[in-house]
């Protein structure tokens, strides 16, 4: 077998202007698939700026500098619509977040080699040089993870490092492809890739902020301010390009759901809360927010999701324990990642209400693992060690 090395890819060639693109884009477009990637900013954004597009074919590899002065990216927005060629990616979601914002568009279709991977038993959310390493025996050289891909000239080194994130990308989408194929999961990568094809998946909703800070509360009114002040947050942040957390952080939108602030001192009280964000456009904004949600009639107040909080019904803590050791036997069983079969927020709700729709319950997800677990809740079957793995045993449940 030939082992592949740097010098069976081509040279990676740096596009700079809007015909040349053009004319790569024509020829890339005659290809069934294409390996993409790219670099990008993020620390001082909300809105990532993207720096760099890499796209692998057969037989070239280009490099877009997207930081160009002058340069049209319309071509690239063209092959990305074109839905004969699968555009292959490595954890795609920044990506496609990328351009949904550029493009007000995603790329379709898409391939993810970190979720095939994950339906291929190559463990939960690998790395790119972890699989690379697996798949080819290749080291990948991440000397260049942390550069700053805005300053130019971008040197020799890290062109050869950004190009390296395309070329064996085509081995290993080949060689999954391969394994996937035999195994007959192919269907199962195309229904975990479905999500990917949403443009809600990538555009946060303002109005649902408030339950990634899992506030420890039950009160309500509290909740509704908390949920205000939450999209209130993301908005500006949006509006002003500053993420989220530098423009407020997490703790201080909390003391402000707890305190509800309705002037600009008592929200200066506020730990976190500058006099300059108070009495600025943000700070008025919060208060109006906080009065708002005030005056919410109970019934349009939210309330914490299942399991939340210290008043929420919890499941028994040991079902929760027998779930997850039934998940790992399974998907022991089957080589399959633990973490894209079921969260922790699905096992929970399963053992919450077993009657109840849950993904776990349905497609390929069911077939491995949820009629096993819903058998476990009601009572079906029970779990024993035989030749040192966990295997299952019928059981009566009237008994």
């Amino acid at each position: 077998m030939h082992k592949f090395s740097v010098s069976d890819f081509p040279a990676p060639r740096l596009i700079s202007e809007t015909d040349e693109l053009a004319e790569a884009v024509a020829r890339l477009r005659q290809e069934p698939f294409l390996t993409v990637d790219t670099e990008f900013m993020r620390e001082n954004t909300y809105w990532p700026e993207l720096c760099l597009v890499q796209i692998g074919g057969a037989a070239e590899v280009i490099l877009i500098d997207a930081l160009a002065e002058g340069i049209d990216l319309a071509p690239l927005a063209e092959l990305f619509a074109d839905t004969s060629v699968i555009k292959v990616f490595h954890a795609a979601r920044q990506d496609l977040e990328i351009f949904l914002h550029l493009f007000d568009a995603l790329p379709v279709p898409v391939f993810d080699t970190q979720v095939a991977a994950m339906v291929a038993g190559y463990g939960d959310q690998v790395g790119y040089d972890s699989l690379v390493g697996s798949l080819t025996g290749y080291g990948i050289d991440k000397s260049h993870r942390f550069t700053d891909w805005s300053v130019r000239p971008l040197s020799d080194a890290q062109l050869s490092y950004a190009a390296g994130d395309v070329t064996w990308l085509r081995l290993v989408y080949e060689k999954l492809i391969s394994k996937l194929t035999h195994e007959d999961r192919l269907d199962w990568v195309a229904d975990e890739m479905a999500e990917l094809a949403l443009p809600e998946t990538f555009r946060p909703d303002p109005e649902k902020q408030w339950e990634r800070l899992r506030a420890r509360t039950g009160n309500r009114r509290m909740l509704g301010v908390l949920r205000a002040v939450a999209a209130l947050r993301e908005r500006e942040a949006q509006r002003v390009n500053v993420p989220r957390q530098r423009l407020l952080k997490d703790e201080s939108l909390l003391e402000i759901a707890a305190t509800q602030p309705l002037a600009t001192d008592a929200l200066t009280r506020v730990r976190g809360v500058s006099r300059g964000l108070a009495e600025g456009r943000t700070g008025l904004a919060l208060i109006e927010a906080v009065k708002q949600a005030q005056k919410l009639p109970d019934a349009d107040l939210p309330s914490l999701p299942k399991g939340r909080g210290k008043d929420s019904n919890r499941p028994s803590g040991a079902l929760m324990a027998l779930l997850k050791v039934l998940l790992a036997a399974a998907c022991e069983q089957h080589d399959v990642a633990p973490r894209l079969v079921a969260s922790a927020d699905e096992l929970e709700a399963l053992a919450l209400d077993p009657l109840q729709p849950n993904p776990l319950l349905a497609g390929w997800r069911r077939k491995i693992f949820g009629e096993a677990a819903l058998s476990l809740c009601q009572g079906e079957v029970a779990l024993a060690i035989k030749g040192g793995k966990v295997v299952q045993i019928p059981c009566d449940p009237s008994s």
